[in-house]
C-alpha cells in the first residue's frame, strides 16, 4: 500500500490525471461520493458493503444510475491500481433493478438530522476548520494560476477541484447544522437506539467490537461511530442485549451477539 490518503486527496489526484473534458464530466458525481463518506475519511477505510449501499441509493432508471456511477467506478479502479486500497471496490457498484432508490443528501425535501451533542460539536468544528481553509486554498490557486510553464495546468485544476469539494462540504454542513435536532437525553438502554453504545461479539472469532450508533453525518468507523444507515446499524436498531444479529457481507453473512448496550 502507498501513503495513506483521504478521500478528498485521492479524488483530487484522480481528477487531475484525467483529460480536461473527462475531468469536467466526472467531477460532479465523484464529489457527491466523496462528500457522502466524508472528505477527510481515509480512503483505506472504505468497505465493500458501504460502496454497495451507495449504489443502491441512486435515483432514476438503472441505465441512468449506472452512467452516473461510472466516474465513481473509475475512481475506485484507479485507487486499486495505485495501491491506495487493497481490493477493487468498483465491482460492488451495482444498482438493483426495480427497487426504490433513496436520494443522496441535498436533493428534494429539506431533511432533518438528529445528532448527538458530541456529533453536533464535531460538525461545527469541521465547518469552522473548512471556512478557515478558504484563504489558503485561494492562495494556492493564485500561485498555480501564475505558473505559465504548463500547457495544461494540472496543479491549478487540482486546486480548483479541491476548492469545489471544500465549498460543497461547507454548504452541506451548514444545511445539516441549520436543520439539526440535537438529542438531549439517552434513550431506553434496554434497546439499541440512536446514541447507544453497543459492544458486539463476533460469533466467528469471539472478537469484541464497540460502536456508538450515530446519524450518517456523524459516522466515522475509525472513531467507533457507526451510521444507523449502515447494514450493521440497521440490523442493531431496536434490538436487545443478548440477541444475535445477521449482517450481509460480500464474503457471506456475519453474525454478532449484542453483549452490552450503554445509553
Amino acid at each position: 500500500m502507498n501513503e495513506e490518503r483521504t478521500l478528498a486527496q485521492a479524488a483530487t489526484h484522480f481528477l487531475a490525471s484525467l483529460p480536461p473534458q473527462e475531468r469536467e464530466d466526472s467531477q460532479q458525481e465523484l464529489n457527491k461520493f466523496v462528500r457522502w463518506y466524508g472528505m477527510e475519511r481515509p480512503l483505506s477505510e472504505l468497505a465493500a458493503p458501504e460502496v454497495a449501499s451507495y449504489a443502491e441509493r441512486m435515483e432514476g432508471s438503472s441505465a441512468n444510475a449506472m452512467k452516473r456511477l461510472a466516474p465513481v467506478r473509475a475512481f475506485l479502479s484507479y485507487a486499486k491500481k495505485e495501491g491506495l486500497i487493497k481490493h477493487n471496490l468498483a465491482v460492488h457498484l451495482h444498482v438493483k433493478k426495480g427497487s426504490p432508490k433513496q436520494g443522496l443528501p441535498g436533493k428534494g425535501r429539506i431533511e432533518t438530522f438528529t445528532l448527538t451533542p458530541e456529533g453536533y460539536q464535531e460538525l461545527k468544528a469541521e465547518l469552522s476548520a473548512l471556512q478557515e481553509e478558504r484563504p489558503r486554498i485561494a492562495e494556492v490557486i493564485h500561485k498555480a494560476a501564475a505558473d505559465k510553464d504548463f500547457h495544461e495546468n494540472a496543479p491549478l485544476d487540482a486546486a480548483k477541484d479541491y476548492q469545489g469539494m471544500v465549498e460543497a462540504r461547507i454548504r452541506q454542513l451548514e444545511a445539516i447544522l441549520k436543520s439539526a435536532v440535537v438529542t438531549t437525553k439517552k434513550g431506553d438502554s434496554a434497546k439499541v437506539t440512536l446514541g447507544s453504545t453497543v459492544t458486539l461479539q463476533d460469533l466467528s472469532s469471539d472478537e469484541e467490537l464497540r460502536y456508538t450508533l450515530v446519524n450518517p453525518s456523524e459516522a466515522s468507523p475509525s472513531k467507533g461511530k457507526l451510521s444507523i444507515a449502515s447494514p450493521t446499524g440497521k440490523a442493531l436498531l431496536s434490538r436487545r442485549q443478548g440477541e444475535v444479529i445477521e449482517v450481509a457481507a460480500p464474503a457471506g453473512a456475519l453474525h454478532y451477539r449484542i453483549a452490552r448496550i450503554e445509553g
